[in-house]
């Protein structure tokens, strides 16, 4: 197990995600509450950067969706922004969303891509309100120990375990995940006994 302070947040198995995402569908907003999940577990994103994420973070000037999300420095924990690849299912789920959203006439640049029912701009009540909604959708799964900070450790763990297949390094890792210590990113990342046997016989 990690230590440090990503340890209290669970990482959820694949078969988890998906149960997750098929809960989505019954939820009154599928398509936001699915673009949320996704952004958590396929753009490591925490519930501030969900919660503060506009429509010009996601857009060209045409406003017609791009393949990499601009996060600027406000919607951030740090100081400063960072480019994210659209992994190919949250850019579909961005899509089918901000049709939605289009034809509600609420893709303004400056428009949030997560829409709250009391329609707060203020950072802290956004953020607030996505770890709220992560909270209630884990209680009604039974995912024991799973928080909103759940599906960023999974994506950042994930990536770790898989970007020696893409010739990256743990440094890629760190960069996409927005943190500013590498030290940070290896506290993330959930480790696993049976790949550390595996490893230990390759030398």
């Amino acid at each position: 197990m990690t230590t440090g302070l990503a340890k209290a947040a669970k990482v959820l198995t694949a078969p988890q995600i998906k149960q997750l995402l098929r809960f989505t569908e019954t939820t009154a907003y599928p398509k936001r509450n699915r673009v949320m999940v996704l952004l958590s577990f396929k753009a490591a994103l925490r519930a501030k950067e969900i919660g503060m994420l506009t429509w010009a973070m996601v857009t060209d000037a045409e406003g017609a969706l791009v393949t990499s999300m601009s996060l600027t420095n406000g919607a951030t924990k740090g100081k400063s922004g960072r480019v994210i690849p659209l992994n190919t299912e949250l850019f579909a789920a961005l899509d089918a969303l901000h049709q939605d959203e289009s034809a509600k006439q609420r893709t303004s640049p400056d428009g949030f891509v997560i829409t709250m029912k009391k329609g707060s701009t203020d950072a802290i009540t956004r953020a607030n309100s996505v770890v709220c909604l992560f909270k209630d959708w884990y209680a009604r799964l039974g995912f024991k120990g799973a928080s909103s900070h759940s599906g960023r450790r999974t994506a950042i763990t994930n990536l770790a375990r898989n970007v020696s297949r893409v010739g990256g390094s743990l440094r890629d890792v760190q960069v996409l995940a927005g943190h500013a210590s590498i030290v940070v990113t290896q506290r993330y990342v959930d480790t696993d006994p049976d790949a550390q046997r595996k490893l230990v016989e390759l030398i």
